[in-house]
């Protein structure tokens, strides 16, 4: 892609010694027709070895198919399957991108890693801590799906497009003469060619996906579902139960394939409980920490204040928030610093 074409010139520049590495992560099967504007799919990889070309570099693909499909595509599908919605791009940056992609770099006696990614690193030079900070590109900022990285995957990584405008990246790119400067961004799933995340699973995984009941928050059947894996908190569009009114998903129970529709006030929630927690700041939160949160990429922040509770952190807003979802990401800010994050557990019903 332009973003990381763009950081190994600008990498260049600055004296390193760079090689292009593209992955391989798409199962070769026939339930995946690619979409141009995939970062793995094989005209991504056409395009990086064209940039290499160009950049006087050298290029390799790594096979990561295996490895892809079991710790990203498998964990997607059971996540749809318990009643939860997953973040993959969360997944892959740690499993995939961080953790066999630097594996592979340092195989190949690398120094770093080096993305496209729009997100700051920096070392405090009085902790020795590596930080994550927020990109000067707020529109394009990454770091609600790299809260995972360990101190070490940090210290192994370099982003230098944080201080970047996309717009900038896309003017280098052009100025320098790569024919990708205007290749539009990837913005969905990259191994869901046609964006049916449900269709993808029942192709998957067949009769698990079962019919079910919609149901109102008393138990009275309004309606049937077609598979628990088709819906996520919040939906309204694509329910197919005409009710007189707007109604939304506001629960999903696995264990009784079923699926709770309710007026869109009782999506408002103030409360949840986080686990898998990874805190990049600093080693433990204290007993209570004022902080912002994101409990999801494309909506701004929330002041919170969070206390830790056995292995995770309850989280408590102080304005209610819509359709917190299970299985998704929740990111801690102060400031620009990025504190950590967690996946979302469970959802408190207000009192």
């Amino acid at each position: 892609g332009v973003d990381s074409s763009v950081a190994a010139y600008v990498l260049q520049q600055e004296g390193y010694e760079v090689i292009g590495l593209s992955m391989s992560v798409i199962p070769h099967d026939n339930m995946y027709n690619e979409k141009e504007d995939d970062f793995c799919s094989m005209s991504s990889v056409k395009d990086a070895r064209e940039v290499a070309n160009d950049l006087g570099i050298p290029h390799y693909v790594v096979d990561f198919r295996g490895v892809f499909e079991r710790k990203v595509i498998n964990y997607f599908v059971d996540e749809y399957l318990e009643g939860r919605t997953p973040n993959p791009c969360v997944a892959c940056n740690k499993h995939i991108k961080f953790g066999e992609f630097l594996k592979k770099a340092k195989e190949l006696g690398a120094d770093y890693v080096a993305t496209g990614h729009y997100a700051t690193i920096e070392k405090d030079n009085n902790t020795g801590r590596y930080l994550m900070k927020r990109s000067k590109d707020m529109e394009k900022d990454q770091t609600y799906f790299l809260y995972g990285m360990t101190q070490y995957q940090l210290s192994h990584t370099l982003m230098p497009l944080g201080t970047y405008t996309k717009e900038k990246v896309r003017e280098i790119a052009e100025n320098i003469g790569l024919d990708i400067h205007n290749k539009p961004d990837s913005e969905e799933i990259c191994f869901i060619s046609d964006d049916d995340h449900g269709k993808f699973i029942e192709n998957r995984v067949g009769e698990k996906v079962k019919l079910g009941n919609f149901v109102d928050k008393d138990g009275n059947i309004l309606g049937q579902h077609k598979g628990i894996v088709y819906y996520t908190i919040g939906q309204r569009k694509g329910l197919g139960v005409a009710l007189g009114k707007r109604v939304y998903v506001q629960k999903i129970d696995p264990k009784n394939n079923e699926i709770v529709l309710g007026d869109e006030k009782d999506l408002f929630k103030s409360k949840l409980y986080a686990h898998e927690l990874n805190l990049i700041a600093f080693d433990n939160l204290p007993d209570s920490m004022e902080v912002s949160a994101k409990i999801r990429y494309s909506i701004g922040e929330s002041k919170v204040v969070l206390r830790p509770q056995g292995e995770g952190v309850i989280v408590e807003f102080e304005k209610p928030q819509r359709a917190i979802t299970k299985g998704q990401s929740i990111v801690f800010y102060q400031g620009d610093l990025v504190i950590g994050g967690g996946i979302i557990k469970k959802v408190y019903d207000n009192t």
